[in-house]
């Protein structure tokens, strides 16, 4: 088979593409190229980022390409990145909602612009396949492709893959899915591969968000729950839910408060105490139902609200097609609006949406 493995400089891609030729197939690098320089460079020296200067990048790709004995590509797709993730990054903190641009790139950018760019170049292949900590399995009697966790919970990366399609998790291979981290390093390690200590990258961006924002400063009001002024904002974009610390409030308090709501239209942040971070449930919009046919009733299924949250038993109810109603069991800190709601069965990735 010709599979398209996608190239970030890192250990796991690099892996994954040696995994693929060790099985006998026929294995091009690709690596996509976001970065446009429109955004000051951030200055985390030893901090890897998805987003930043890719020269280093560039260079380690083609040391592995070599290395591998494989061909590879440098593929552009920095207007699209910027149409996409960079203006609805933009867009969402603009609104005072905290957005998770890994989860745009990889439903749009990784796992379409670029297969999709590869094939306006003239690169054929029949699959594509990625670094990624997840499974795919085919279920016959619903017809449908679905989308697993990985075998390493620790390392398991479908939150930021929920929304890929139907379409995309046919042609789609992820070779370490059932392999740990260690057995990914230890695999490298045996090789001699250039990249087996690389660090794994921390973010999408190591630098102050505000390099990407770009917003000019906008003052506002911080108010309590009664809508008391208790201090001043310069833009609601510097805030998130459950930020506590830096609010510069006026007077002392009790209890230490947190920013508990955000209203863009009013540009106002809500201030409150740690119980009133809590909510019993959360609107979902955008909801794509990316394993199974999308729920006549409700069901009943864990819901993870943020990357490092304990997936939270809930009962669904699908609201028209692309909505849902999430009623926790029990209250869950922190439901951040711009976040995505990722619905599970157990191993089994049901779909998710975007909290309203």
């Amino acid at each position: 088979m010709k599979i398209l493995a996608g190239l970030s400089g890192g250990v796991d891609s690099a892996i994954t593409a040696y995994l693929l030729k060790e099985q006998g197939h026929e294995v091009i690098g690709a690596m996509m190229s976001v970065w446009d320089g429109s955004i000051p460079a951030a200055q985390n020296k030893g901090v890897d980022a998805c987003l930043g200067p890719e020269d280093e990048d560039v260079e380690t790709v083609h040391k592995i390409a070599a290395f591998l004995k494989i061909p590879v590509y440098i593929l552009d797709c920095r207007e699209e990145y910027k149409k996409v993730v960079i203006e609805n990054f933009r867009s969402e903190y603009k609104k005072g909602r905290t957005p998770n641009p890994c989860v745009w790139c990889n439903a749009y950018i990784k796992f379409g612009v670029l297969p999709l760019t590869a094939r306006k170049n003239n690169i054929s292949f029949d699959k594509f396949a990625t670094g990624h900590y997840a499974n795919i399995i085919f279920n016959a009697s619903l017809n449908m492709y679905q989308l697993c966790k990985a075998k390493e919970a620790a390392k398991d990366q479908t939150y930021f893959l929920y929304r890929l399609t139907q379409k995309i998790l046919s042609e789609t291979i992820f070779p370490i899915g059932q392999l740990t981290k260690k057995e990914v390093r230890d695999t490298a390690k045996k090789i001699r591969l250039p990249v087996a200590e690389k660090p794994d990258s921390q973010d999408f961006y190591c630098g102050d968000y505000n390099d990407i924002l770009q917003f000019p400063k906008t003052l506002g009001n911080i108010v309590d729950k009664n809508g008391n002024v208790v201090g001043k904002h310069a833009g609601i974009w510097n805030y998130t839910i459950g930020k506590r610390k830096g609010l510069g409030l006026s007077g002392g308090t009790k209890e230490p408060l947190y920013v508990i709501n955000i209203l863009g239209k009013q540009n106002v942040v809500v201030v409150g105490t740690k119980k009133d971070l809590y909510s019993a449930s959360l609107t979902a919009r955008k909801v794509t139902w990316s394993s199974i046919p999308m729920p006549k009733e409700p069901i009943e299924a864990n819901v993870k609200i943020r990357r490092q949250h304990t997936p939270a038993k809930a009962i669904i109810t699908p609201q028209g097609i692309d909505a849902a109603k999430v009623e926790f069991t029990e209250p869950q800190m922190a439901v951040t609006a711009g976040q995505s709601a990722v619905f599970y069965k157990d191993d089994l990735v049901l779909g998710g949406g975007i909290i309203a």
